[in-house]
């Protein structure tokens, strides 16, 4: 399945792109372990994770066409 992936904020400045599409995804697993070896400074950061824009706290079943968004904390004011 392709899945496209967001990256906002610091995790954008860290992986310098705002998002990237993954192609042949298995499972979450298989695509948390894609990003960890793609960028593995992420690994140092504090960041949610959203499925198709709902935040998720465990493995979500991914399908082919999902957005998987990774979110740092965020201040405001």
């Amino acid at each position: 399945m392709e899945i496209k992936v967001l990256f906002f904020g610091v995790l954008a400045e860290v992986t310098e792109t705002m998002f990237r599409h993954y192609r042949n995804v298995e499972s979450f697993s298989d695509l948390m372990l894609r990003i960890r070896d793609d960028y593995p400074t992420i690994a140092h950061y504090t960041y949610r994770v959203a499925v198709n824009n709902e935040l998720v706290n465990d493995e979500p079943q991914l399908r082919d066409q999902d957005e998987v968004a990774f979110l740092p904390p965020f201040t405001g004011g």
